[in-house]
Formats: structure tokens, sequence, C-alpha cells
């Protein structure tokens, strides 16, 4: 196989359908993979999967909702009876809320971790065996520059996205011996439907987000599909365990 060829590889993307997610699933799908693209929202599910196609690509839907155990699990077996194998699990899916600290309820904090931090780790452990069983993969965790730096009003997202990287150097430890290879990656300010809402609730979020980073620009989904395909690719082999900003310069710009 060629370095970043992943013809006859299976990747699951979720949070697929739409953003960084699907930015991944087409970079990916051009590789060679065939996509299972994973989300709560069925309608846009079936949307991603039919630009996939229009692509060339194979892909298909499974609704998913990250944080019901149950769910991930439903989610490894379903690719495996409708792909045949599980080799690449991107865990995207994720969610914010955006409030001062003394703001938020229990409920709050508990959706975020559930969807971005638990439910990626519920994901990693129904793939689990299904990796072993095709003798290995790549497990690509989508962290935050929020994992590097604070922000005062999103304490839950940065805890789940901190948590995320810590998580990931542990999956990399216990499973580099099933020649599964995890790392992370750290997104900076990416134009998405999220971060358009927090440009409208957070007054200067755009100005001081384009004065500190050095590229002059945000980034689009597109700008993680490169280092996306090189962790899901044979070329990351002796790669695990790292957490790597796409971020213009923005965590190197004092």
């Amino acid at each position: 196989m060629q370095p970043f060829d992943l013809s006859g590889r299976v990747a699951v993307v979720t949070g697929g359908n739409q953003g960084i997610g699907f930015g991944i699933a087409q970079a990916l799908a051009r590789a060679g993979a065939a996509i299972v693209v994973a989300g709560r929202h069925a309608e846009r599910n079936v949307e991603a999967v039919s630009k996939l196609r229009a692509q060339g690509a194979q892909a298909v839907a499974v609704e998913t909702d990250v944080a019901d155990e149950a769910a991930c699990r439903a989610l490894a077996a379903k690719t495996v009876e409708q792909l045949g194998r599980l080799d690449v699990l991107v865990n995207n899916a994720g969610t914010a809320n955006r409030k001062q600290p003394q703001d938020y309820t229990i409920a709050d904090w508990q959706h975020v971790i559930d969807v971005n931090l638990t439910g990626a780790f519920l994901c990693a452990q129904a793939a689990y065996p299904q990796m072993v069983r095709a003798g290995g993969g790549k497990i690509i965790n989508i962290g935050s520059m929020l994992s590097i730096f604070g922000a005062s009003f999103a304490a839950p997202y940065a805890a789940s996205k901190g948590g995320i990287v810590q998580m990931t150097k542990a999956l990399a430890c216990a499973w580099a011996k099933d020649n599964i290879q995890a790392n992370a990656i750290l997104p900076g300010w990416i134009d998405t439907e999220l971060t358009r809402s927090a440009r409208l609730e957070v007054p200067g979020l755009n100005e001081r987000v384009l004065s500190r980073t050095p590229a002059g620009r945000w980034g689009i989904p597109d700008d993680l599909g490169g280092l996306a395909l090189f962790l899901a690719s044979p070329a990351s082999g002796f790669v695990t365990g790292a957490a790597i900003p796409v971020d213009g310069g923005y965590s190197a710009m004092v």
C-alpha cells in the first residue's frame, strides 16, 4: 500500500455531516476510504452521503448519538455489517455552550462533557475490538486550541477538549501493542456553524482572531483534511499520542 492510500479502508467520522467532520470525510474519501457519516441528524447525514457519493466515494449514513453507549456500540457493529471492517475512527462530534463559569448549570456542564469527551471514549471503546480484528487501526480525536488556551466563556468545552488530549495519550499507550495509533488534531479558529455563532455572541472575537493569527484568516474545514489523511494513513505508523495544532500559527504567536 502507498503511504497515503486508504483504498480498502473504512473510516467512521462522527459529526461527519457538516463543518470540520465533513471536510475530513471528503479528504479520506479522496484517498480511497469508504466513509461512514455518523451524526444525530438523519437528514444532514443523508445529504452528506449524497455529496460524497457524487464525488465518487463509497459512503453510508448511521444515525448516532455519541453520548449514548448503546448507540456507539451499534455504530461500530453497523459499520462492519455494511462495509465489512472498521479501520479509522474520527471522533469529531462536539457541542459547546458559551456562558461565564458562574452561570452554567450542572446540566449544561454535563451535556458538553458527555458529547465531547465521554462520547469520544465510548466510540473508541466500541471501535477497538473491530480494529484488533482488522489487524490495527487509527483513532483521530478532534481537540481544540482550547486544549492549550483558556477562554472565559467556554469552561466545559475547554475541560472536555483538554481531556481529549490526555485520553488520546492513554489510548496511544494502551493500544500500541495492537497496532492502533491514536492522535489528536487541535483545530484553531475554523469557520464553521459553531464559530459563526461564537462571533455573534462574543464581542470582538473576529478581530482578536485575525490579529493573532499569522496566516491572517480564519481556517476552513478543508484545512484539516491533509493532517487527518496523514494520521489515518500508513504514513503515520510510528506517530501516536500526538496532539497537533492546525491553527494558522495562532498557538505560535506571542
